[in-house]
């Protein structure tokens, strides 16, 4: 059954499954850690128990995610020694020390201030209870750091030699840290991941609406996710561009994979949609704009995009999974921009909180932004393909001499398991999610005892009423 299974595919199915599911929590996370920063932050300011009581719900979710993302990172962890051992021996020296700090200045930092951000109402002060939420979103940003500087390493080595054993050996570690890919690519899975997390919070701030459940609280939801999208949707949109004028100069194929373009030429036109076909060679059923990916990549309407035939076959990347990737990404992007224009005018019109086509659309959009996190990171990691290390070490040479059989069989387990465990944690999080946030005796403080207000007895909310 499994003589006919190749062990190098059977790996990469394996380590993509995990890393998948991985991914969905840490770009979830690192955006709602900030923005319950910003909700305590407002309370402090205003005094608005809404801002508390939202606190409070997002609070416990964030938990069940974080914990549900350190789990699924572990195990991955375990797969470098496992499915790729011969990438952690010769890479080891270069990987090891940035996963490592990874922990030690981000990991520990989190864990420590999480137990007093889900615990420490009334028993720290609010300014020390908010002071340890701002340091858990500063944690998972410095995390985010760490395994962007490692994977942007791994498309574009700096800092290196290589070993009379064959061996990396770091030479310079700025080089290697803040390597030419990093700054773009920190910056665009930061603000994605803020991204998701607003348009998440938009979506059950709109369901709540529709159901007309929790009205005061959904109207800070939706308001807030809503200058994320008017904001930040549209500078998402540039960094993607630097982004992209960055791989272009470092790695070509894949912009090319991207763009579905096989012959180099002046003048590209942007292929729309169509159909890779890597066995002949060329895109089939292409809908063209004329040049306009030469205007888009190199800001020229006549500039040379080179195409995928200028590499042997077996250095091409997957076309047909990096092109179709990339479309998904943007598309949402588009949509996530189109959001913030539709809100912005219901706004001015004052009916953004109560048009109902609105919430639909809002509620449609909820898991948008882990989809198009997904399909940034297959573009990514398939677009490198077939290097590990790009141009450095192939993905074939980094293999564990293991045969198909174990990987398959654990692969299954992998699944049964994530499908298990996981599949609580996300029921959980949708039993606090149909609970709504807390009252008031809640937020403030146990045993109804009430908090006294920080800096007003009494601040209108964005309803209009008083607390």
């Amino acid at each position: 059954m499994f003589d006919t299974l190749d062990p190098i595919l059977m790996a990469r199915i394996q380590f993509a499954f995990t890393i998948s599911f991985h991914i969905i929590f840490p770009a979830f996370t690192i955006g709602l850690a900030s923005w319950l920063a910003v909700l305590e932050w407002r309370w402090l300011k205003t005094g608005n128990a809404i801002y508390a009581e939202i606190y409070r719900m997002w609070v416990k979710i964030f938990a069940v995610a974080f914990g549900m993302g350190v789990v699924s990172g572990v195990v991955m962890s375990f797969q470098f020694g496992t499915n790729w051992s011969v990438f952690s021996d010769k890479a080891g020296n270069v990987m090891g020390p940035l996963l490592g700090y990874e922990v030690l200045t981000a990991f520990f930092l989190e864990a420590s201030f999480l137990g007093v951000m889900l615990f420490g109402w009334n028993r720290v002060s609010p300014r020390m209870h908010f002071a340890s939420t701002v340091i858990v979103a500063l944690g998972t940003i410095i995390s985010a750091f760490w395994i962007l500087s490692a994977n942007s390493w791994m498309q574009t080595p700096q800092g290196f030699r290589v070993g009379a054993d064959g061996l990396l050996y770091p030479t310079d570690w700025l080089a290697i840290v803040f390597n030419p890919s990093f700054p773009f690519r920190f910056t665009h899975m930061i603000i994605a991941a803020y991204l998701t997390t607003a348009f998440v919070v938009a979506g059950i701030g709109a369901f709540y609406l529709f159901r007309r459940r929790h009205v005061r609280h959904a109207r800070v939801m939706v308001g807030m996710a809503m200058i994320m999208a008017v904001f930040v949707a549209p500078t998402q949109l540039l960094v993607g561009d630097l982004h992209g004028l960055n791989t272009l100069e470092h790695q070509p194929a894949k912009v090319a994979a991207m763009e579905g373009l096989w012959e180099t030429q002046r003048g590209a036109p942007l292929v729309l949609f169509g159909w890779p076909d890597q066995e002949r060679q060329e895109t089939r059923f292409a809908l063209e704009i004329p040049k306009l990916s030469s205007l888009i990549l190199t800001h020229d309407l006549d500039g040379e995009v080179k195409g995928l035939k200028e590499w042997p076959r077996d250095e091409q990347p997957p076309v047909a999974w990096v092109f179709w990737s990339f479309r998904i990404m943007v598309g949402i992007g588009m949509l996530m921009i189109l959001t913030g224009l539709m809100a912005a005018v219901l706004f001015l019109r004052k009916r953004l909180f109560d048009t109902r086509w609105f919430q639909y659309w809002c509620m449609a959009l909820t898991p948008s932004g882990f989809v198009a996190v997904l399909a940034g990171w297959f573009v990514t990691e398939i677009g490198r393909q077939p290097w590990i290390i790009y141009n450095v070490m192939r993905t074939a040479e980094a293999a564990s001499p293991v045969g198909a059989q174990p990987i398959a069989l654990s692969l299954a387990a992998f699944v049964v398991t994530y499908a298990v465990v996981f599949g609580a944690g996300i029921y959980y999080i949708g039993r606090l999610i149909a609970k709504g946030p807390g009252d008031l005796e809640e937020a403030y403080g146990a045993h109804g005892v009430k908090r006294p207000p920080l800096v007003a007895p009494q601040v209108a909310d964005e309803g209009g009423s008083h607390v």
